[in-house]
């Protein structure tokens, strides 16, 4: 059986090459090409014709969505599998319009993206449960948006970070890397236009986060 021809895209130079090498060393797969943003991702998949492609979300020029968009436009054959620390409900539903093969968070073992671009390969669409239960927020009929327009994960370290917890304790709690809750911890602060961390514990206390 011939090995799963991969295709790995991040803007990340470290994250990308590190993914590429793990993978490479992985038995029945074969990295044939890397990218470090959308349109660049077309490119190289296009040209390496590779059977799955993992990318990221959040890069310059062109985001991962739009490139799988791109992709298919061209008729690419690649099942395309989301991989970044990003669990946000508008990217996950983007992801799912597109056509995407699987929305994966970053943080897992080399062998558990290794099972996935297997599975990926074989048909079977993957969503990390994080994004899965961003997912289904999103589909409830007549949800509500809150008047802080933040998303379900944000609200929910929103709410730890009103409690005192630090982002190692968040990242225990919700079953999310640092780096994601760091992620999540930045966007909220940015999305409320507030300074620190405290006078985030205080807009949470004022709009019944908690």
């Amino acid at each position: 059986m011939s090995d799963v021809r991969v295709v790995v895209v991040d803007d990340q130079r470290l994250v990308r090459e590190s993914v590429a090498a793990l993978l490479d060393l992985q038995p029945g797969i074969a990295v044939v090409g890397t990218a470090g943003d959308g349109r660049e991702a077309v490119e190289v998949t296009t040209a390496a014709d590779p059977d799955v492609v993992l990318m990221d979300v959040r890069m310059p020029d062109l985001d991962g969505i739009d490139a799988l968009n791109a992709l298919r436009a061209r008729g690419c054959r690649a099942r395309v599998v989301v991989l970044t620390t990003f669990d946000d409900e508008e990217y996950v539903v983007r992801a799912l319009k597109a056509g995407a093969s699987g929305y994966l968070l970053k943080d897992r073992p080399a062998a558990e993206l290794a099972a996935a671009v297997r599975l990926a390969h074989s048909g079977v669409v993957q969503f990390d449960p994080a994004a899965a239960a961003r997912l289904a927020d999103a589909l409830v009929p007549g949800r509500p948006r809150e008047e802080h327009d933040l998303t379900g994960r944000e609200v929910d370290v929103l709410r730890l970070v009103a409690t005192g917890a630090t982002n190692r304790e968040i990242a225990r709690r919700l079953h999310l890397s640092e780096g994601t809750v760091k992620n999540h911890v930045s966007r909220i602060l940015t999305r409320l236009g507030l300074r620190d961390r405290t006078q985030a514990a205080v807009y949470a206390r004022d709009h019944g986060i908690g």
